[in-house]
């Protein structure tokens, strides 16, 4: 009966440092042109796992940021993360190219409606869609750092800079107008 006891016990510290274990296994994303199915080289793949701490009254921060820019086959892969804490959750997933608008695992540009059936899995495709003229370069910036979580991050701040150009004069051109319809 004792040795019945043990192998219970053993299997309830088992279990219980499984569900202490936070882990992400390493995956690959492969990221493609939403309208043409073609593979998109250069894109940055952006993920963050935050923390959350405190008892009681609790908080989120960032706890880990990987970048990974895809190949010429839109394929990257992406370091897992594998951590001892309850606490670590994945915090958002963005992916970035020049000339498109960005993905969020969050919610979408020009819609504002939230994504549902994200799963980090192995191969996962995201699909990119083409940036459009109607669209503002202004709101794309605001969203770019909504969307990352941590605020731009270094690959995406460095591929996204040239929007930051056009939206200050989207900005300037809107004020403009405003100062003449006061008049």
């Amino acid at each position: 009966m004792g040795e019945k006891r043990f192998i219970g016990f053993s299997g309830v510290l088992l279990m219980l440092s499984m569900l202490l274990i936070s882990c992400y296994a390493d995956i690959t994303g492969i990221v493609v042109d939403a309208e043409t199915g073609k593979p998109i080289e250069g894109a940055i793949i952006m993920v963050e796992w935050t923390k959350t701490t405190g008892l009681g009254l609790t908080s989120t921060k960032s706890y880990k940021v990987v970048e990974v820019v895809t190949d010429k086959e839109g394929k990257a892969k992406i370091e897992g993360l594998f951590d001892l804490s309850p606490f670590i959750d994945l915090g958002s997933v963005a992916v970035y190219k020049k000339g498109y608008v960005l993905w969020s695992h969050n919610n979408v540009f020009a819609g504002s409606r939230m994504l549902t059936g994200f799963e980090w899995k192995n191969n996962y495709v995201f699909k990119l869609a083409r940036f459009k003229p109607e669209y503002s370069y202004l709101k794309h910036t605001s969203f770019i750092g909504r969307a990352t979580g941590v605020g731009y991050t270094p690959l995406i701040n460095e591929a996204s800079s040239w929007e930051g150009k056009k939206a200050s004069k989207e900005r300037d051109e809107r004020d403009r107008r405003r100062r003449r319809q006061r008049r």
